[in-house]
């Protein structure tokens, strides 16, 4: 990392200490405040990063046999790799185009814009008086006649089809029809470029967590929630005025779900479905929540799991208890099978039958994280278990993951009930393993009647 952009990274790391693993029985002013960095620091320090990923291009075209690569901005309809190939700025040309070409012997970058932009000439060959794509682009194809043009297209996943029909039919007539019989999807390439994490995103990334993990304990705190008269919706509400307090977005709505002993669990493809907004919370349900944060450019993802006390209770019953350690050893499994180059199906049927032996009833459904939510790159799902060997994905050092799953365990206390535990924790794989970013859950968090 530059020093520049050192030191608003240390101030984002020093304003926000690690939450404890107790429940959190704090008032909102005990919490330590977050104040992350201003936005024109926050580009400083991805910019730091695009210098050395952008370092990485060239081999991977090499490897995914991608003589040009071109990426095309739309104005009001921003390509999802643009922030990450590109200086992480608006940008408002009809059509801004970045050109990546492997000349032979070195990497070549050229941005075809529609406006002049002085940050761009850090990054990319840029001319202050813009010269139109149509003229650019064909000699370029004339220069280096690329055999294979990447694009994104062709690919199961937005990121890697997101080239648009216009924009399609714009570069084939721009380069000629010769040129468009060289247009390949470039999703391979892409893929490896989302799911290759630098060294230098790793402490802005933990702190994000961090900042997940902390308002996920507020949330399941008697800070927000009065058991009788708090509703789902009240929960959900709150975690978005926070997201607007910490100026950070998120990829997805904060979902909550719960679960209530007599009551038969709602479902929605097999899963425990989200609760309705208007219910209220009461003494003796199990809440879990599903939230994430997205923050320069990085996105996290976060599942927990509270009880609301009884009258009375002092303690979670012995048979939630139960449940959580089910899927702590769910959890474990995943963990320790891991292993970078193994291919991610045959981790996952590892995991299975690790379970099957335990008799424990598990589901795992972890995605890659990153620059996007739900990530590209090796997941560990029953998908990973079905590909074909030519389809089977590797896992990648380093990677980003989200270790997202859940057992279901009948619990004595509620009557035999099954109960669904669902965790989810960000983490990164290392040669021993995927590795948390934070400790995991091991116990529930307490909401006090």
């Amino acid at each position: 990392m530059r020093a520049s952009s050192v030191f608003p990274v240390l101030a984002l790391l020093g304003v926000l200490s690690v939450a404890s693993a107790e429940t959190p029985t704090k008032s909102a002013e005990d919490w330590p405040v977050v104040k992350l960095p201003s936005w024109s620091e926050q580009i400083a320090i991805r910019e730091g990063w695009l210098e050395k990923r952008q370092g990485m291009i060239l081999e991977m075209m090499r490897r995914h046999k991608i003589e040009m690569w071109i990426v095309v901005n739309e104005e009001f309809h921003n390509d999802p790799l643009t922030e990450y190939i590109a200086p992480p700025r608006p940008y408002t040309g009809n059509r801004d185009i970045f050109v990546f070409i492997d000349t032979g012997t070195s990497l070549r970058k050229i941005a075809v814009t529609g406006y002049a932009e002085d940050n761009l000439k850090r990054f990319f060959e840029t001319e202050d008086d813009p010269k139109p794509a149509d003229k650019v682009l064909p000699a370029l194809y004339e220069q280096y006649k690329p055999a294979h043009i990447g694009l994104s297209i062709g690919a199961r996943r937005g990121v890697q089809r997101s080239l648009t029909h216009d924009s399609y039919l714009f570069l084939a007539k721009t380069l000629g029809s010769d040129a468009e019989a060289h247009f390949v999807p470039a999703a391979d390439l892409i893929e490896e470029y989302s799911d290759t994490r630098i060294p230098e995103e790793f402490e802005t990334y933990k702190t994000l967590v961090e900042l997940t993990d902390q308002l996920t304990k507020r949330a399941f705190s008697n800070e927000v929630i009065t058991p009788g008269k708090t509703t789902v919706g009240d929960v959900r509400r709150w975690l978005y005025d926070q997201m607007g307090y910490h100026d950070v977005t998120t990829w997805f709505q904060p979902d909550i779900r719960l679960q209530r002993k007599g009551r038969v669990p709602k479902t929605s493809r097999g899963f425990l479905g989200v609760e309705p907004e208007s219910t209220v919370i009461l003494p003796g349900d199990v809440l879990h929540l599903d939230f994430g944060i997205t923050c320069m450019g990085l996105n996290t993802d976060w599942q927990k799991e509270a009880y609301v006390l009884l009258p009375g209770e002092k303690d979670v019953p012995a048979g939630l208890k139960a449940a959580m350690k089910n899927t702590n050893t769910l959890q474990e499994s995943l963990m320790t099978r891991s292993r970078p180059g193994r291919f991610a199906g045959d981790v996952y049927n590892d995991i299975m039958a690790d379970m099957k032996a335990d008799g424990i009833e598990a589901k795992v459904y972890s995605h890659p994280i990153g620059d996007q939510g739900h990530g590209l790159g090796a997941g560990l799902d029953y998908r990973a278990a079905q590909a074909t060997t030519s389809e089977q994905k590797q896992m990648r050092k380093g990677s980003y993951i989200s270790i997202e799953l859940n057992s279901a365990t009948a619990v004595p206390e509620w009557d035999g009930q099954k109960v669904f535990i669902m965790e989810e924790d960000d983490a990164y794989l290392t040669d021993d393993g995927f590795k948390t970013f934070l400790p995991r859950q091991m116990e529930f968090y307490l909401v006090r009647p």
